[in-house]
């Protein structure tokens, strides 16, 4: 637990390190991201995305869940303002109107990975008989509770998620035959866990459908994914393809070049995956 003094000590570094950054002393900025983590280690602040945003630091496994938590938190009562008006995501309405057009017309469960607000519960829910929701910002979950578009929420990261969702014993934790993250991949850089977790909570036949950001193949420079500029994570499409077909998601019905979001008025490109377990 950081003490209330390092918490203002980590505020006021933070904001040191980004007045740096914008002002191109790169340097100086990543020193005190580094001062930050020292604080820090559960890095609250997202420093060691930002470091490797930058080139100055090694690509961390994902983005540490305080961060991301914090992050959706404080813009929780914003959020749909923002994404949907400001940033341009539409990436759950793209996913109703292909599974809309699919020959499976209604799933029994769905589960929902990083519900957020709930806007894939409220674009997806007439195809699903039972819709769970999760998301690591208590705020959120509590925003998609008044919007009563699920029928059970949980305030969990997703990974831990679907592992205690998998030991669980009793009926209520049946596996799905739909699972959905469409804002979840851009936050987590290595796949194995999330993909695998998924594999081991949907019946033969379930649907995994879900949305990444990508780069030019050059900017991989050979790696599966990497943090892009904007502080986020993006996959390569081999590697995608890969971890569906370990995870017996052989049959994909759509692997779609879409534009995820804008930033700064630039289109961020990426995938609108959907897949069939065998």
């Amino acid at each position: 637990m950081i003490s209330a003094t390092n918490l203002d000590r980590l505020a006021a570094a933070y904001e040191d390190a980004l007045a740096l950054e914008k002002s191109g002393r790169a340097d100086e900025a990543a020193e005190r991201y580094r001062f930050c983590l020292a604080l820090d280690p559960d890095d609250r602040c997202g420093a060691s995305v930002r470091l490797a945003s930058m080139g100055m630091g090694d690509d961390p496994q994902k983005a540490p869940d305080p961060y991301v938590a914090m992050l959706f938190d404080q813009h929780a009562d914003r959020f749909d303002d923002i994404l949907t008006g400001q940033l341009g995501y539409a990436v759950p309405m793209q996913l109703a109107d292909i599974l809309d057009s699919d020959p499976v017309p209604r799933f029994a469960r769905m589960l929902d990975l990083g519900c957020g607000t709930g806007l894939s519960g409220m674009t997806l829910g007439h195809l699903c008989d039972h819709a769970t929701g999760v998301d690591l910002s208590e705020k959120m979950v509590d925003m998609a509770d008044e919007r009563a578009c699920y029928d059970a929420l949980y305030v969990n990261e997703a990974v831990h998620f679907l592992e205690e969702w998998r030991d669980a014993e009793g009926p209520e934790f049946a596996p799905f035959d739909l699972i959905v993250a469409t804002d979840v991949l851009p936050y987590v850089g290595a796949l194995e866990p999330l993909f695998a977790g998924v594999a081991a909570n949907t019946i033969p036949g379930a649907c995994f459908a879900f949305s990444s950001e990508t780069l030019a193949d050059e900017k991989f420079n050979s790696k599966p994914w990497r943090v892009t500029p904007n502080q986020r994570f993006a996959h390569h499409r081999d590697y995608l393809n890969r971890l569906l077909q370990d995870n017996d998601f052989k049959d994909i019905s759509s692997f779609e070049d879409i534009i995820v979001r804008h930033e700064q008025g630039a289109p961020i490109p990426g995938w609108l995956v959907v897949a069939w377990k065998r």
